[in-house]
């Protein structure tokens, strides 16, 4: 059985749908991570370090929100285009600067 259906074009069957549901579980994922991350930096006095720590996980996730949401939105297209690298890069960052804040916090 090969991958194309009734030619010589490519068959991209269901991989973009399990893409963007891939990105959804991602979003998912990271959603619960920055609500643990803000309830732990908001757990102390709530002193400005504490206030600003929470302000710079809100602003990680919402990037990374918009970087998902931008690609769940294109794997709709019938022939749904590659990530761009500058959305690979964003991705990685705010995943980067999760893990930062994480060890901030346990150490």
């Amino acid at each position: 059985m090969s991958g194309a259906a009734g030619g010589g074009g490519r068959d991209i069957g269901l991989q973009p749908e399990r893409t963007r549901l891939a990105w959804r579980r991602t979003t998912l994922a990271c959603s619960v991570v920055a609500v643990l991350a803000l309830r732990q930096a908001l757990r102390g006095a709530g002193g400005p370090l504490e206030v600003g720590g929470a302000a710079v996980i809100a602003l990680i996730w919402l990037a990374f929100l918009g970087v998902a949401h931008r690609r769940i939105r294109s794997l709709a297209a019938a022939r749904p285009p590659g990530l761009a690298p500058g959305a690979a890069l964003a991705a990685a960052a705010c995943t980067v600067g999760l893990a930062a804040f994480a060890v901030a916090v346990v150490v």
